[in-house]
């Protein structure tokens, strides 16, 4: 990546500061040290490592990915080996990395969130967490308080009061009014809101005739859905006062500058991290590129630009 220069491509979420607007997303990405021969995680804006619960989850029945036009499908059901088992195998890798760790987390009951935020809070090396209310493919818990504006206010409200840290609230697309969603996080204490989570669908063998995820129903994510996420962040962008982090499809630097003029102030890579690991910093590289051509000193200045 070349030197971003005099150009500045740094961006704030709520009280944390981010040397670029790139993030790569929870679940795309491991646990960091994975993608540790292929890039600088340091040059990134943000790492999100996979999501966290309180307990070990097994996750979901194989299979568990297909591939469709444009996008996988996944039905990974959020399996992780619990909080105890991250803080004391995965955390200590982080130490060397110079950059910002969001920690994605989620819950079956309220309790859980709770509890999650209260030992997360004042972990050494963490700049932020990111509340999932937002996956499709498991039975109960998060999805369930990402698709009742009321409950996501409550949860939200009762997360906040737990934590110190800079809370980012994931939403679901598989709502009526993703607008109306992202204002209950906001009036629940949310620092900021990142979308769009995946969306619920389908794919069918005709020679089974069964379905090709273990799980039947998975979470579609990947090109296909970048135009559908692009507008869901546009609304958001015009509802709410705090910063919007978007997401859905994001390959090129093009795609992450769509989202920027949209509204969003942050960006996360997901899909794309699974066919090119240095996704992430080919994007970084393409956007300071895009400022010097366009002779724009500032990624802030492109925030929101969208029909203005």
């Amino acid at each position: 990546m070349k030197s971003v220069g005099h150009l500045d491509l740094s961006v704030r979420i709520g009280k944390l500061l981010l040397k670029n607007p790139v993030i790569v997303a929870s679940g795309t990405f491991g646990y960091g040290q994975e993608f540790d021969p292929f890039i600088d995680l340091s040059q990134l804006g943000a790492v999100i490592p996979k999501g966290i619960s309180l307990n070990p989850m097994q996750g979901n029945p194989p299979p568990r990915i297909f591939e469709t036009n444009g996008g996988i499908l996944n039905s990974i059901g959020l399996q992780n080996p619990g909080l105890q088992t991250f803080i004391k195998e995965k955390l200590p890798y982080f130490k060397k990395i110079k950059t910002n760790l969001i920690i994605n987390f989620f819950g079956k009951t309220e309790q859980e969130y709770i509890e999650l935020s209260k030992r997360l809070n004042d972990l050494p090396g963490i700049s932020g967490l990111e509340m999932n209310i937002s996956c499709p493919n498991v039975q109960q818990g998060g999805i369930i308080f990402g698709t009742d504006p009321r409950m996501t206010y409550r949860l939200v409200t009762k997360v906040r009061k737990s934590t110190h840290q800079p809370l980012i609230v994931k939403l679901s697309p598989n709502v009526t009014d993703i607008a109306l969603m992202a204002r209950s996080a906001e009036e629940g204490g949310a620092d900021a809101v990142s979308l769009v989570n995946t969306f619920k669908a389908l794919a069918i063998n005709i020679h089974s005739k069964k379905p090709e995820l273990g799980n039947i129903i998975g979470g579609l994510s990947g090109p296909a859905i970048k135009p559908i996420a692009l507008r869901m962040v546009w609304e958001t962008f015009q509802a709410v006062k705090i910063p919007v982090i978007g997401m859905g499809g994001i390959l090129k630097a093009e795609d992450a500058i769509e989202f920027i003029l949209a509204g969003a102030r942050a960006i996360q890579i997901g899909t794309a991290n699974l066919v090119n690991p240095r996704t992430g910093m080919e994007v970084i590289g393409g956007i300071h590129q895009y400022l010097l051509k366009n002779k724009i000193k500032s990624i802030k200045n492109l925030i929101g630009l969208f029909l203005k």
